[in-house]
């Protein structure tokens, strides 16, 4: 399971949304997370989903790679989904047996959220999949940069958030290595009691901690002898630039919330 997370990889491509400055995707995606809640019916949702297959389709990732970096994640959108058919009691009865009741507006209310949620998760997936960890860093902190007026450390910052973005992945394959080697000695994480499943997690977490711990100190090390010092007097080989297609995307966005708040009901 642990190899088919997506988040926090990088594909390298000659795409559409690959040739966008990582500055205007950054601010597309905390936009879009804003627009994704003045949807609120059939109609918008269809429409946040078509402009999510769009973008898919622009950036050339094949959308079965984003579907399979659901799995990991299946289990809170099936849990988001029930909870509103559990809780929300509104609208007509649709099914009943005993204590439990299904209700329309819980039965719609549980799909749009979980529509919700699928395209945010594709939309921050493409950014990372689209977007280099180093553009990344750049991106914000430029975007940040205004925030230096107040003593906010921005660059070190947006190195922060690059290398734990970049790391995710890193760790999530180390778990997947781990799991397989405790596998392969007769470990059962699946089976037993809870405390059973407790107590074997534990020679899992042990050298993944020590592997994490390892790996900071390899990349502190690293950037201590390439005469790292923070990003005072540090310049760029890449420089970042706004062309056509960035704003040809911020436009894109300005439709689509004009068009979904024009639909709304």
């Amino acid at each position: 399971m642990m190899e088919k997370m997506i988040f926090g990889r990088y594909i390298p491509g000659d795409s559409f949304v690959h040739h966008l400055d990582p500055r205007s995707k950054l601010v597309f995606v905390f936009a879009f997370i804003i627009v994704v809640f003045i949807a609120n019916n059939t109609v918008t949702y269809a429409l946040l989903l078509a402009f999510t297959l769009f973008i898919i389709l622009v950036s050339q990732i094949r959308l079965y790679f984003l579907i399979n970096g659901l799995k990991p994640i299946l289990i809170l959108l099936v849990f988001t989904f029930l909870i509103h058919i559990f809780f929300t009691r509104e609208g007509d009865l649709l099914f009943e047996l005993g204590f439990f009741k299904v209700y329309e507006e819980g039965l719609r209310q549980g799909f749009y959220i979980s529509i919700r949620f699928i395209v945010l998760v594709f939309i921050t997936s493409i950014l990372t999949l689209t977007t280099s960890p180093i553009s990344i860093t750049d991106g914000i902190e430029v975007l940040l940069n205004p925030l230096k007026k107040i003593k906010v450390p921005v660059h070190e910052l947006a190195l922060m958030m690059s290398i734990a973005l970049r790391f995710i992945p890193t760790l999530m394959d180390e778990t997947d290595k781990i799991m397989k080697a405790q596998m392969a000695r007769g470990s059962d994480l699946s089976a037993g009691s809870l405390k059973d499943r407790i107590k074997a997690v534990v020679p899992l977490l042990v050298p993944l901690f020590v592997s994490a711990f390892k790996r900071a100190e390899d990349l502190a090390i690293a950037m201590e002898v390439r005469g790292y010092r923070g990003g005072e007097g540090r310049t760029r080989y890449r420089k970042l630039k706004w062309d056509w297609r960035d704003t040809v995307s911020m436009l894109m966005l300005v439709v689509l919330t004009a068009i979904l708040i024009y639909l709304r009901t």
